[in-house]
């Protein structure tokens, strides 16, 4: 997969869940910034994948 289609499914992954995700907005309430954005890294199934796709891009 080339740089162009990963920065697509980003961007598609990022706009379609991420955006509006209201776990994400809940927790940044009640917990902060660094709480959610770390749950959306190493919980969320689509963080995970938004991570899997740097990792390439870092690899690439």
């Amino acid at each position: 997969m080339d740089k162009k289609m990963i920065f697509k499914e980003l961007t598609e992954l990022h706009d379609e869940y991420c955006k509006d995700c209201f776990i994400k907005k809940q927790f940044r309430k009640e917990f902060g910034k660094t709480y959610a954005h770390s749950f959306c890294i190493n919980k969320c199934t689509v963080g995970e994948k938004l991570k899997q796709y740097g990792d390439v891009l870092t690899n690439h």
